[in-house]
């Protein structure tokens, strides 16, 4: 079962455990270039990207998003964007009154590197904490007045030297480094928050996740994940990790948001977010193909007939289609197809819907369109968008 989270109101698309896990991605284009910048929006958004984000590193790029955001509302996209901060409290306050979301890193808003490593007594530790809840202040407020959303997003490689004097540089460190700053907002009543661990080690990834989930349980807190492997790859490397760390946290139930980061076109992304939401079976968004691979006693040209079966049929999303080679296992391993293509003896296809055959011994030569036939009569069937 999913983790029950409460809703964050992100613009019109809100998140949390009542809604899809949602899909986003990050532009790489210079901030102060609009024109780069809008275009890249774009491209995430019609590859089916619900929330784009923008580096704003400074307060020069965090009021030019205006101008950005501005120009999307006239192009007709209204999509949510997401101000990424780092190191600059007033670039945050800025952007906070611009756009729909504000991710902060708890390891460099407020902490400051210290030349000297120091280890720090309770009194001090405390101190601290003070200083930055009164740094989170005006943040705070202006994120109440203006409707906006805080992604507290804890990263592996730039937790504060408080945390690691006393937690090390571990999991524990990433989750204590984001508490802190969710008691904070709790003593000030702001529940408009996502949290994020993120770590190019999946193993980080996934353990830190789960403590965090924890210890929010522990605390009677129920804020949305956003899930992600930074620093992924490029190419199967990053596709690989990215889906063994989202997708395992994913089947754990824990999980409201995705990005995929790979070293690519930041549209790239989408398609391999959406392909692990389906593999977790949260979001069809396209057919579902089962398919055996092959062995000494299937029937028919399994690699042909598949592709001809996917050519046909791979605009009817959410269909689940099996292709089994042959009569031994592929009745078991379909059952949970909404349709299958058996191969039953050589040169002969057997059809299924769900677990009960439908039509026996079709000549393969006439199956596919039999197929076709089947699910057009069963009220499944659409029309190829033009």
């Amino acid at each position: 079962m999913r983790r029950h989270t409460h809703t964050v109101r992100i613009g019109d698309i809100p998140l949390g455990s009542d809604y899809p896990v949602r899909v986003q991605s990050m532009t790489n284009t210079d901030t102060m270039n609009t024109e780069a910048t809008v275009a890249q929006c774009i491209r995430i958004i019609e590859a089916g990207g619900e929330y784009v984000r923008i580096t704003a590193p400074g307060v020069r790029e965090a009021g030019h998003l205006e101008i950005i955001k501005k120009e999307l509302r006239l192009r007709g996209f209204n999509n949510p964007l997401i101000a990424d901060i780092h190191f600059n409290p007033k670039a945050a306050e800025t952007a906070a009154r611009i756009v729909e979301k504000v991710r902060i890193n708890p390891g460099n808003y407020a902490d400051k590197k210290l030349s000297v490593p120091k280890t720090y007594s309770d009194s001090e530790y405390d101190a601290e904490l003070e200083q930055i809840h009164k740094r989170l202040l005006p943040l705070i407020n202006i994120c109440k007045e203006y409707g906006t959303v805080i992604r507290i997003g804890s990263n592996h490689g730039s937790l504060s030297d408080r945390i690691i004097n006393r937690y090390g540089d571990s999991p524990q460190g990433m989750v204590e480094s984001a508490m802190e700053f969710l008691r904070i907002f709790g003593a000030e009543s702001f529940n408009q928050v996502v949290l994020s661990m993120k770590a190019s080690n999946v193993h980080v990834v996934i353990e830190s996740t789960r403590m965090l989930a924890e210890r929010m349980a522990l605390e009677n807190m129920c804020y949305p994940l956003h899930l992600g492997v930074t620093e992924a790859g490029e190419g199967e490397d990053g596709r690989i990790k990215s889906a063994v760390g989202i997708g395992t946290l994913l089947m754990d139930g824990i999980g409201d948001t995705i990005r995929v980061s790979l070293t690519e076109p930041p549209e790239a992304e989408i398609p391999v977010a959406f392909n692990i939401l389906q593999a977790c079976r949260l979001r069809m968004s396209k057919a579902e193909y089962i398919s055996c691979p092959s062995c000494g006693r299937t029937q028919f040209d399994l690699q042909t007939t598949a592709a001809k079966i996917r050519e046909c049929t791979s605009h009817l999303t959410g269909l689940k289609i099996a292709i089994m080679g042959c009569i031994v296992n592929g009745p078991g391993e379909m059952a949970d197809a909404d349709y299958g293509y058996v191969g039953a003896a050589p040169g002969k296809i057997t059809l299924y819907k769900q677990r009960k055959i439908v039509k026996r011994n079709i000549p393969e030569g006439q199956a596919v369109d039999e197929l076709i036939n089947l699910i057009k009569a069963s009220g499944d069937w659409k029309e190829k968008k033009k």
